[in-house]
């Protein structure tokens, strides 16, 4: 009896312990979120696109890589606001972020605000969430 009882709170203490482990692993992760978009934000408000390239999903960098007439176009603007709308989890555990952007063209002067998602996908490897869809778009396919 007394061994059954030990047994019992020995599996009872290893699933108490599972869920907080689980918990701050969780919120680990919502940090580095955080501070990945954090840094992405900052660095396309700051014009800083090369900085911004880089938390771009390395498996999207090596199909199309930032090219000198992209960079170039991307230097025309100045970004004068990066504003979250919100975000939420997706199924396949991406996160989606809705994002106002308002730009300024350098030559025209003129402002205009553009609405982009953003996807975020974790790498257990690398432990690093990575942007899976570029740079946005701010010419909407013009």
């Amino acid at each position: 009896m007394g061994r059954l009882l030990w047994m019992l709170l020995a599996a009872l203490l290893v699933l108490a312990s599972a869920g907080p482990a689980e918990a701050i692993s969780n919120r680990a992760k919502q940090r580095k979120l955080t501070d990945t978009q954090t840094l992405f934000t900052k660095a396309m408000r700051w014009g800083e696109f090369e900085q911004a390239w880089s938390v771009v999903d390395p498996e999207a960098r090596q199909g199309a890589g930032l090219s000198a007439l992209e960079l170039s176009r991307y230097q025309q603007v100045e970004i004068t606001g990066y504003s979250e709308i919100g975000s939420a989890a997706e199924p396949d555990g991406t996160v989606a972020r809705m994002v106002d952007v308002r730009v300024v063209n350098r030559h025209t002067m003129a402002e205009r605000t553009v609405r982009v998602r953003e996807r975020w996908r974790w790498d257990p490897a690398a432990e690093q969430w990575w942007l899976q869809d570029g740079l946005p778009d701010l010419w909407q396919g013009q």
